[in-house]
């Protein structure tokens, strides 16, 4: 275990939103700019963490999995920062949303 200030940050912290409205949430982090690749997870009350996308700015192309991205736009343009929509908000949206970031690595 690691105490300390994070290098990645989120904007807002806490947020309520209307039913049907759109909510923008911002990742920036404080590491390099070799630090390319973002990860949006979700974990709901009393459920594990479950990504939502990841994405990366070598490539315009993000990976949802199982996740609509309609429903989940997400802009990456530089590696310092993205940003994560959750488009027509509904109860079942209310959960805890945490960004990571990582660095490109080749196998």
């Amino acid at each position: 275990l690691v105490a300390g200030i994070s290098d990645v940050s989120q904007v807002p912290s806490v947020l309520m939103a209307a039913k049907g409205s759109d909510v923008q949430l911002n990742c920036t982090h404080k590491k390099s700019s070799t630090f390319v690749q973002m990860y949006w997870y979700r974990q709901r009350p009393g459920q594990p963490m479950t990504l939502i996308v990841f994405t990366s700015t070598l490539n315009s192309k993000h990976d949802y999995g199982d996740s609509d991205p309609n429903k989940f736009p997400v802009i990456k343009t530089v590696p310092e920062s993205g940003s994560l929509t959750v488009n027509n908000v509904e109860s079942d949206d209310s959960a805890v949303y945490f960004c990571s970031v990582s660095k490109h690595t080749v196998l």
